[in-house]
This record gives C-alpha cells, structure tokens and sequence, in this order.
C-alpha cells in the first residue's frame, strides 16, 4: 500500500508594490480619504456640468442672500451662488495642490539623487544648499514674492499679468510654493539613496557594467518610489492649506479667480452677520486636507517594510 502525498500549494508571490496596496486597502480611513479625493477631483473636473449658476454672476439686488432653494449655500456680498463658487474653487486648490506636489517631487528627487548617490564635493554643496534654504523664513517670504508680483508695476510683470490673465496668480503662487518646499522631499530622497547605494543588487549592476545614470534612474529610484509618493501625498494638502492662507491675506490668487482662500478673505468682516458665507469654503479646506493627510498617513504605513506582514 502507497501513500499518497499532496504537493504543497504555490505560494504566489507579490511585489512591493503590491503588498502596499493589500495593506492600504485595509486602512480604512486611507480608503475613505482615497473616495472623498476621487469625488473632489471629479467635481473639479466637471465643474462646469455640476455647478447650477455661472460663478461670477452677479445679483446686487440680491447681496448675501440666506441659503435658499435656488442658491442651496447662499449667496456672498456680490450676489454671487456661494455654491458654485465653491465647486469652482476645488478646480483652483486641486489644480495649486497637484502641481505644487509634482514639481516639489521632481525637483527634490532629482537634487537628493544626486546628493546621496554621488557623496563628497557634491553633496556636501547641495546639502548645505538645503540646509540655508530651510533656514529661511517661508511664509514671510511667500508674502513678499507674491505681494511684489500682485502690485507690482515693471513692465515685464504687467505683460505677464496681462498675457496670462487670471492665471498669472495661480502660475506664480505654484512657484513660489516650489521654490521653497522641494527641501524635504530632497533631504528624504538623499538619505533613502545613501542607505540603499551600496546594496548587492546595485554593486552587480555596477559590475556588469551600469552607468551612474542607469543605477540611478533605473535601480534607485524605483526603490524609493513609495518614500516620494507619500512625501507628495502630504505636499498636496500642506499646498492647498497654503493657497488658502495666502489668498485668505489678499497675497494670493487674485478676484475674479473664485478660490477656497478668497472667499473666505471676502466674508472675514460680516463673518457675525452671515456666518454661512465663511462656513462652506472652510469646511471645503478642512476635509480636503484632511483626506489627502490621512492618504498620506495610510501610504507611509504602506509603504513601512517593518509593517507589512
């Protein structure tokens, strides 16, 4: 009599990548965030099939108008429907959000490849570069940056103003929101580079003859590919909160551009009288921020090769 053996179910095996969407899809609160973005993306993107009136219309006859069937949110200080401004204004916090974690990702990337990978002369250059540009004091110089460009007379800022027109604001806050917040990602990149360079699989690609820029590009930087994602992921949100705030002073994207920021600048002096006219732009920054940090939150653990069993 034979006995009979089983052979042993193949385990399929998965890539980084994968494990870390298996695990983000049991991060609850991730997943709802990853839901409420997708919904604010696609109302950004059909905003002008989802919004009920034009949002610059304007009815003087009408000046904060309570919240009504016609108006569902009211009415600000120019007659103007609240709720579709606010449906317009995601186009602009997104559209801010998105570019500013894009280039910030890029830039800081490419300048902590190069300061991790190579070492020595050139990272102690771009290090210090770093280090002086965090040394500087942000938001005020965010203030100046985007004071000068607003009130600004020289010629070469008029014909941009006036060739780019309600974009200009919006081009020039994505810069100056890029200029000063690759650092991180960079400092992030470099120290993920400097522990990983010098591993088996890229002393044998070094060995069988690699360039500096194949090692790079196609051995380092999918290695720290979820390090970069979760850095953008929280850059988003730092990005919208900051528009916010400038265009709250008056410093950023200028009127007739509908934004979260400069609705609520506009409603901060009868913010007593018609408190809802403050309440749904601030409501529309706080979930939207919160949803791209616990995204954040949900990728970083992810991403955490000491948590993925």
């Amino acid at each position: 009599m034979t006995a009979t053996t089983t052979a042993p179910a193949e385990q399929k095996s998965y890539s980084t990548f994968q494990l870390a969407m298996r695990k983000l899809r049991r991060h609850r609160a991730a997943m709802i965030s990853l839901t409420f973005i997708l919904l604010i993306t696609l109302v950004a993107l059909f905003a002008g099939v989802i919004a009920p009136h034009d949002p610059n219309a304007q009815d003087l006859a009408n000046t904060y108008g309570p919240p009504s069937r016609n108006f569902p949110l009211g009415q600000d200080d120019l007659g103007r429907d609240l709720f579709s401004r606010i449906i317009y204004g995601s186009r602009i916090s997104l559209a801010v959000g998105f570019s500013v974690a894009i280039m910030s990702a890029l830039l800081g990337t490419f300048m902590g490849l190069l300061s991790g990978f190579f070492g020595g002369r050139t990272d102690t250059v771009i290090s210090r570069f770093i280090e002086f540009m965090l040394c500087l004091p942000t938001l005020p110089l965010q203030l100046v940056i985007s004071g000068l460009f607003v009130s600004s007379d020289k010629p070469f800022i008029v014909n941009l103003r006036n060739n780019m027109g309600p974009s200009a604001s919006v081009f020039i806050i994505i810069s100056v929101f890029v200029i000063f917040g690759w650092m991180t990602n960079a400092r992030l990149v470099r120290g993920e580079v400097m522990r990983i360079r010098n591993l088996e699989y890229v002393d044998a690609a070094r060995a069988l003859g690699a360039s500096n820029n194949r090692i790079m590009w196609r051995h380092l930087v999918p290695n720290i590919l979820g390090i970069i994602i979760v850095s953008a992921t929280f850059d988003v949100g730092g990005a919208i909160l900051g528009e916010a705030a400038l265009s709250f002073l008056g410093f950023g994207i200028q009127p007739p551009v509908s934004t979260w920021g400069n609705m609520l600048s506009n409603a901060q002096e009868v913010v007593l009288q018609y408190p809802w006219l403050p309440f749904y732009p601030g409501l529309a920054i706080l979930f939207t921020v919160l949803a791209f940090n616990f995204l954040g939150d949900g990728l970083r653990d992810a991403f955490d090769p000491r948590a993925r069993h």
